[in-house]
C-alpha cells in the first residue's frame, strides 16, 4: 500500500490550490485524487464554450435535483465539475469575493481567523490582478483576474437605466462593498479560463513529490479509532487502497464531501444504518444546511439591439465572432455566461444589497439546454444572495458511484419567495420604467407584465429558475453541535481529517462562491503546515 504524507480527495476549486501549496515543500507526499478526467477538452479553456461543458457527462456530474415544491414541481439540472479544475472549469468564470460583512460575521459567529481583515490577505495571495497590486488586490498569484474583452450595447443600457433609479455605477466589487453596476471580473488570462487547473496544478504537476490520478471515484475513507486512516478509491472496477500518514483532506465540494463523508460512517445515524454504512460517528450536520443561490430568469425583448441570440442564428455573424476571437481574443467568446454585474438592495433601509444581477445578452427557455430564442432579447437575471431556504444532502446507497440525493427546498420560505417578488418587479422597473430603454421598445416575454404581486411573481418565476452554481454550507464550520469542522477546518470529534471547501463556509458569501472557496484554500493550506509543525 502506498503512503502519502497528505491524501487530498477532489481536484476542484480547493483541492488544486492544496496540492500546489502542500507539495512546495519536497519532504511532503502528496496525492491528488479526481473523480473526473485530465481538462483536456478544448471548450474547458474557451471562455464562451461554457455552453459545451455545462450539461456534457464527460465533464460534468450532471446531477439533478429531487422535486422542487416551489419551482413547479420541477426536477432541477444541478451541474457540478467533473474534471480537473471542478467547477472551476465549467462555471462562469466570475470573480466576486462577497461584502466584508460576510467574513465578519463568520467570525462573529466565533471562528477565529475568519474575518474580513484575516482573509482580505488570502485573497489577494491568491490573485493576479490585471491592473496590479493595490491595497485590495494582489499581482503574481496563480489565479488571473481580468476585466471583460466583450461587450454589448444591451448590457451597457442596462447601466445606463439602473443609474436613473439610483443604481450607481462600481468599478470594483471586490473591496469589501460590492453595491453598484459594472462589467463582472472574471478568472481569464487573455482570453483563455484560468481554471485552479490552469492557475495552481499545471505549474507544478511535475514535482515529483506530487502524485495526481484522475478518473479515480473515491469510495470511502477508513478510520482508526475516528482516526482518518486509509482511503479507498475505485479506478474501473478495481479497487486501490492508499495510506494518510499525516491527513486527509475531503475538497470534494459541497455535494461531494458530505456524500463520501456519509459513505465513511460519518452523518447521521439512521440515514447511513438505512444504506448498510457501519456508523463511525453520528453526526446530524453533515449534509444538512445546503444553502445555495437561485436565479430568477426573466426575459425581455427589445428592438433595434444585437444580443447574442442574432448572433446564434447568422452563419456570417457567428464566423465574424470566431475569427474576432482567433486574432484577437475578444468578444462573446472570451466571454463566460454573464456579462454585467450588479449589486442592489430589496429594500432601501438594508444596511448593504441583498441582491445580484447577473445581466446576460441572451435568452432561452432553460438554461443549458435547447437553443437559444429566435428573437432579440436579453435576460436580467436576478438572485438573492441572502436567502434564508436550507436543503440536504442524502446518500442513497453505500455507494459512492451511485449520485445522492439533493434537496434544495428553493422558495420553501415566505422571506424568500417575497424577496423574489420585489427583486422581479425592481428588475421590471428598471427595463421597462427607463428612458433609456424606451425607444427600444422593450417587452415582457416573462415572468408576464400582468402580474405584479410577489407571492404570484415567486410562482411563475419558479417555472423558469434555475442554480446559479452556488452550494455551500454542508459540512459547515462552527462550534455548535450541527457544526461539522472547527474553525481550522478539521472534522469535529475526528483526527487526522480536515475538510476544505465551499462546504465549511458557515453561511453563503453575497456573491459568487468560487472566489471565497480559493480563499479557503489559500487559508487551508497555511493551516495546514502550522499545524504540522
Amino acid at each position: 500500500m502506498e503512503n502519502f504524507d497528505y491524501i487530498i480527495l477532489g481536484a476542484g476549486s480547493a483541492g488544486c490550490v492544496l496540492a500546489n501549496r502542500l507539495s512546495a515543500n519536497p519532504n511532503h507526499k502528496v496525492l491528488l485524487i479526481e473523480a473526473g478526467s485530465k481538462d483536456t477538452n478544448p471548450w474547458i479553456h474557451i471562455p464562451g464554450g461554457y455552453f459545451k461543458t455545462m450539461l456534457n457527462p464527460k465533464t460534468d456530474w450532471c446531477f439533478q435535483t429531487e422535486r422542487e415544491k416551489y419551482c413547479d414541481n420541477r426536477e432541477m439540472v444541478y451541474p457540478r465539475g467533473k474534471t480537473l479544475g471542478g467547477s472551476s472549469s465549467i462555471n462562469g468564470m466570475l470573480y466576486i469575493r462577497g461584502q466584508s460583512n460576510d467574513f465578519n460575521y463568520w467570525r462573529q459567529l466565533g471562528n477565529v481567523g475568519w474575518s474580513w481583515e484575516d482573509v482580505l490577505p488570502y485573497f489577494k495571495k491568491s490573485e493576479d490582478f490585471q491592473f496590479g497590486e493595490n491595497e485590495f488586490h494582489g499581482s503574481g498569484g496563480p489565479l488571473a483576474v481580468q476585466e471583460i474583452r466583450g461587450t454589448f450595447k444591451v448590457c451597457d443600457l442596462f447601466m445606463d437605466a439602473a443609474e436613473e433609479f439610483g443604481h450607481k455605477r462600481t468599478d470594483d466589487f471586490n473591496n469589501g462593498d460590492n453595491e453598484g453596476m459594472g462589467y463582472f471580473p472574471f478568472t481569464v488570462r487573455n482570453g483563455l479560463r484560468c481554471s485552479t487547473a490552469v492557475g495552481y496544478l499545471n505549474p507544478v504537476k511535475k514535482r515529483k513529490n506530487l502524485k495526481v490520478v484522475t478518473n479515480a471515484h473515491v469510495k470511502n475513507i477508513e478510520f482508526d479509532n475516528k482516526k482518518a486512516d486509509k482511503v479507498n478509491y475505485w479506478i474501473g472496477n478495481n479497487v486501490i487502497s492508499v495510506k494518510a500518514n499525516k491527513e486527509v483532506i475531503l475538497s470534494s465540494g459541497t455535494i461531494g464531501s458530505p456524500h463520501i463523508l456519509q459513505a465513511s460512517g460519518i452523518g447521521p445515524g439512521e440515514l447511513l444504518k438505512k444504506n448498510n454504512v457501519n456508523v463511525v460517528k453520528d453526526h446530524p450536520g453533515v449534509g444538512m444546511n445546503l444553502t445555495d443561490h437561485l436565479m430568477l430568469r426573466p426575459v425581455y425583448k427589445v428592438k433595434n439591439l444585437e444580443s447574442l441570440n442574432d448572433i446564434y442564428y447568422s452563419m456570417t455573424k457567428k464566423f465574424m465572432t470566431g475569427l474576432k476571437y482567433l486574432l484577437f481574443r475578444k468578444g462573446p467568446l472570451t466571454v463566460g455566461a454573464s456579462y454585467l454585474c450588479g449589486f442592489v438592495k430589496s429594500d432601501p433601509h438594508l444596511a448593504t444589497p441583498n441582491l445580484q444581477f447577473h445581466v446576460s445578452p441572451a435568452s432561452t427557455d432553460v438554461l443549458g439546454k435547447g437553443s437559444l430564442h429566435k428573437f432579440t432579447a436579453f435576460t436580467p437575471s436576478i438572485t438573492n444572495v441572502r436567502p434564508t431556504s436550507r436543503g440536504s444532502i442524502e446518500l442513497k446507497s453505500s455507494d459512492t458511484r451511485v449520485s445522492p440525493k439533493i434537496k434544495m427546498n428553493y422558495l420553501s420560505t415566505d422571506e424568500d419567495r417575497e424577496i423574489a417578488g420585489k427583486a422581479l418587479k425592481i428588475t421590471r422597473n428598471i427595463v421597462m420604467n427607463s428612458k433609456a430603454y424606451k425607444k427600444y421598445e422593450p417587452e415582457e416575454y416573462r415572468p408576464g407584465i400582468h402580474i405584479t404581486d410577489n407571492e404570484e411573481l415567486a410562482k411563475e418565476a419558479g417555472k423558469f429558475c434555475s442554480t446559479i452554481f452556488h452550494p455551500v454550507s454542508t459540512c459547515r464550520m462552527g462550534s455548535d453541535e450541527n457544526a461539522v469542522v472547527s474553525d481550522r477546518l478539521v472534522a469535529h470529534g475526528l483526527k487526522n481529517l480536515r475538510i476544505v471547501d465551499a462546504s465549511v463556509m458557515p453561511s453563503i458569501t453575497s456573491g459568487n462562491t468560487n472566489a471565497p472557496t480559493i480563499m479557503i484554500a489559500e487559508k487551508a493550506a497555511d493551516m495546514i503546515i502550522e499545524d504540522a509543525r
